[in-house]
């Protein structure tokens, strides 16, 4: 069954009305295509917060409007005849030390889906020609492009085609891509941000300049004052800090890219896993002439299948993939494929969402220990993510609670190291791996590790 981007406003009330409206626009664009099969109405309205009736009402409504179909047994689809908006057609196209290992941000690899993804490779193998194992195209398979775009249009409303899709090897690499086919390097950067990009945003022949975050996010009014051609953002969850950016923001980043014919590159690092609020869309959906959307599965899935993607607009989704071809003519075609059929039979939605219930499950555990164990310890970014921000009391040293923490099972790193400039004691933690039974443990362990503190 398929994962769904729909917000309400409670505000406004009649939020049947307002699904069955959501869903309506999802089907005339093009993101529900005929045939996908909707989420239970508990699971959807689990997802929305709202009672199952409300979400049985709305599902009513379009089946009456001739839009969905329910059939006992078979759950409920986008019927075939769905209607859908003619499709706007496309310009035309024109022709420090490496880190590894566990970090803040990194998924519970435990509980990869092996099964459903071995099921996945097996189809695979017993079903592809044998030409489809030679060289291909470098910007990626068309079934896992296909897939991506659908996938994207649905859950993050991004404007996407499989042909302004390019398949790479991870956002690292997206990223360096981009850089290099983009011919301008002055790239803003948000700053606090992950101090493991720098190295390889500047090896990519990029000049970095820190823009402040604060509560809204990006600092607008600061990149004005600074002269970048591109921004580099973390919309939906910045990394570290966890904030979102408002929508002033939004339209704000929008206005000032467009007004200097400039670049916004989107890292949708950690999108699927929200917890406490309504999903919030890419910003790539509402500018895809002024923004390049890049995003992997390794949060949702794992870190080492080193797959992910750029969305950009033609030429230059048409410059990425010649790139990636000189570069290294491609991904490994297998696990494309598997990833396309792990997708198209609904696994990656499934496991999306068992992973979302552990994750909130165990985040509730770490706030809720650090609230009790230890009150002076503000914790921050929790709507959203693997890992949270916590403003350590004045006079604790970063390095060493990030050093116990790790100690204890939870994966931490100073933040300083991510600032441009001097700023208050803060760590990152990732929760993503500490069962929620361990929390209070992990907790009181830490508390008592900086008991010597000021």
């Amino acid at each position: 069954m398929a994962d769904l981007h729909i917000t309400i406003n409670r505000d406004k009330g009649a939020i049947a009305g307002q699904i069955a409206s959501e869903l309506r626009d999802s089907i005339r664009l093009g993101r529900l295509t005929p045939g996908t099969r909707l989420p239970a109405s508990r699971d959807l309205a689990a997802d929305l917060r709202v009672s199952r009736g409300v979400v049985v009402e709305a599902y009513e409504q379009l089946v009456a409007e001739g839009f969905l179909i329910s059939r006992v047994g078979s759950g409920t689809q986008v019927a075939p005849a769905a209607a859908r908006a003619p499709a706007v057609e496309d310009p035309a196209p024109v022709t420090r030390a490496p880190y590894y290992g566990h970090r803040p941000t990194s998924p519970d690899l435990g509980h990869f889906p092996r099964e459903r993804w071995l099921a996945s490779v097996r189809h695979v193998l017993a079903t592809v020609p044998a030409d489809a194992l030679d060289y291909g195209d470098p910007g990626g398979v068309p079934e896992l492009r296909e897939e991506l775009a659908g996938y994207l249009r649905r859950v993050r409303a991004a404007d996407v085609r499989p042909e302004n899709l390019v398949v790479v090897g991870g956002v690292a690499q997206g990223l360096s891509l981009i850089l290099h086919v983009l011919t301008r390097t002055a790239l803003a950067v948000e700053d606090p941000s992950s101090h493991r990009q720098a190295p390889l945003l500047r090896r990519a022949g990029a000049q970095l300049v820190p823009v402040p975050v604060d509560e809204q996010g990006l600092d607008v009014a600061a990149l004005r004052a600074r002269r970048a051609d591109s921004v580099l953002v973390t919309p939906a969850h910045q990394f570290p800090t966890g904030v979102v950016l408002s929508p002033a923001r939004r339209a704000a980043l929008l206005e000032w890219a467009r007004e200097g014919d400039r670049t916004i590159l989107e890292d949708d690092y950690d999108a699927e896993f929200r917890f406490d609020r309504d999903p919030v869309g890419c910003l790539q959906g509402l500018a895809p002439d002024r923004v390049i959307l890049s995003g992997s599965v390794s949060k949702a899935l794992a870190p080492g299948l080193r797959l992910g993607w750029v969305v950009a607009p033609a030429h230059l989704a048409d410059a990425v993939r010649r790139a990636r071809g000189e570069l290294d003519l491609g991904s490994p075609v297998i696990e494309q494929y598997a990833l396309a059929h792990f997708l198209r039979t609904g696994g990656y939605d499934k496991h999306l969402r068992r992973m979302r219930r552990e994750y909130h499950r165990r985040r509730d555990a770490l706030v809720l220990a650090l609230a009790e164990h230890a009150p002076g310890v503000r914790v921050r970014g929790i709507e959203a993510g693997l890992h949270v921000y916590l403003d350590l009391p004045p006079g604790w040293d970063e390095d060493r609670v990030a050093a116990a923490a790790l100690e204890l099972g939870l994966s931490a790193e100073a933040v300083a190291p991510m600032r441009s400039s001097a700023g208050p004691p803060a760590v990152v933690v990732g929760f993503a791996r500490l069962p929620a039974r361990k929390a209070v443990e992990a907790v009181l362990g830490l508390k008592v590790r900086m008991s010597g503190q000021n």
